[in-house]
């Protein structure tokens, strides 16, 4: 997806929303969120410091 059309706003709550159900994930201790939401919050991350912003990481759950 390309995210030059999206507002700073839009990018950050699609990064938050990945967030949450990372979150989510981890509280059960359970990492089940595909492989790629993981490579689009790696995107959306990217596409944050690109334009200068600033966000926490994700934490992921670990995977046994």
């Amino acid at each position: 997806m390309p995210f030059e059309s999206l507002s700073d706003y839009f990018i950050f709550k699609l990064y938050e929303s990945i967030r949450k159900q990372a979150s989510t994930h981890a509280r059960f201790g359970e990492d089940l969120l595909a492989d790629t939401a993981k490579q689009r919050a790696e995107e959306l991350h990217q596409e944050i410091e690109r334009r200068g912003l600033f966000c926490v990481p994700i934490e992921w759950p670990i995977a046994d």
